[in-house]
């Protein structure tokens, strides 16, 4: 069985003449029922109360006829189940408790307890499966090992993660060293989500676009790769990799099975730069969410016509729902999804 057809069964979509359908990050802050639970817990606490991280889950297939459930979590998981926690900024943007300043502080991260530390996920995953059945895919996610690397080492949000670069550039065996701890930790977790009942993981490796090509692979890829390696035979894996759109026949390297495209990248030129076994998943702009929904319907017959045939596309936004997306958008874009068939046979 090929990448796409493990991704296909995966995603138990059966539908002839559409694409899978789930969206990025599907609660998000456009939903009013997630914003009442979120007045009444923080975000971190939601995460680890696997009640109410099935909840979050669920209430986006409540509303919409998705194919995929997506467990509601975060990639910082992992750094605070190694002793580095994170929160949300009063400004905005993510601030870790500390920063990781030099090589003492790596010795002080501890991978042997970290994965067992982040069972609240994968009881999150195990309650989600009870409750959908086999009737949906279920997805998990974690942080590719660059990605996580960046907010540890600069302590939270950043425009281009200046000390992580530094670091890596000038100290490339301290680095190679958490880079490393972060990996053992990362294969431990997705194989505790694979156990714990989802069908494909997606690796987020967000800051892709900061590592220079010539050291692409040594930052990133090589450690993704590893991870992919160690859970390939269990659930398929794709990769959302925020980059350049020249970039992508590095990424056609990758162990994994698919590549979620930026919606600054054409599809058309993804699918032909990238190997014909791959999964692409994409690559509607976020923004489109923010107009109205014959805009919404125009954009994505457009996207869709446009993968007509093409049995390895799974659609999505090029990037998470953002906060001011409108239920209407959300609605007409599914809407357009499930009846494509029967709309250009008409």
């Amino acid at each position: 069985m090929n990448s796409r057809e493990k991704i296909k069964r995966a995603l138990k979509n059966q539908n002839v003449g559409r694409p899978p359908l789930w969206v990025m990050r599907q609660a998000g802050r456009y939903l009013p029922e997630y914003r009442a639970l979120r007045k009444k817990h923080n975000f971190v606490e939601m995460v680890k109360s696997p009640e109410l991280a099935v909840e979050v889950s669920l209430q986006p297939l409540r509303r919409f006829p998705l194919d995929a459930a997506i467990i509601f979590s975060d990639i910082l998981v992992v750094p605070e189940a190694m002793g580095q926690p994170y929160h949300f900024r009063d400004q905005g943007g993510i601030g870790m408790d500390f920063s990781l300043e030099s090589e003492n502080c790596l010795n002080k991260l501890n991978t042997t307890e970290a994965v067992g530390k982040l069972s609240y996920v994968t009881q999150a995953l195990t309650r989600l499966r009870e409750e959908l059945g086999e009737s949906k895919a279920i997805l998990g996610f974690c942080g590719s090992p660059w990605t996580l690397a960046c907010y540890m080492i600069d302590g939270g949000s950043s425009p281009d993660f200046p000390k992580t670069v530094n670091w890596a550039q000038n100290s490339p065996e301290s680095f190679a060293k958490l880079m490393e701890k972060l990996t053992e930790v990362l294969i431990g977790y997705v194989q505790s989500q694979a156990e714990s009942g989802i069908d494909a993981l997606q690796i987020f490796d967000s800051w892709n676009a900061l590592c220079p090509n010539s050291k692409l692979r040594e930052w990133s890829l090589k450690w993704i790769d590893q991870i992919t390696a160690e859970v390939t035979s269990s659930v398929p894996v794709i990769l959302y990799a925020k980059s350049p759109s020249e970039r992508l026949s590095l990424l056609s390297n990758c162990k994994v099975a698919g590549i979620s495209i930026d919606h600054e990248t054409d599809l058309e030129f993804a699918r032909k730069t990238l190997p014909p076994e791959f999964t692409i998943q994409g690559n509607l702009d976020p923004a489109l969410m923010e107009t109205d929904p014959e805009i919404v319907q125009k954009t994505t017959l457009e996207l869709l016509n446009k993968m007509e045939g093409d049995g390895g596309h799974i659609l999505n936004l090029g990037h998470g729902i953002r906060p001011h997306a409108k239920i209407e958008c959300m609605e007409s874009l599914v809407a357009t999804v499930l009846e494509y068939p029967e709309m250009v046979t008409d």
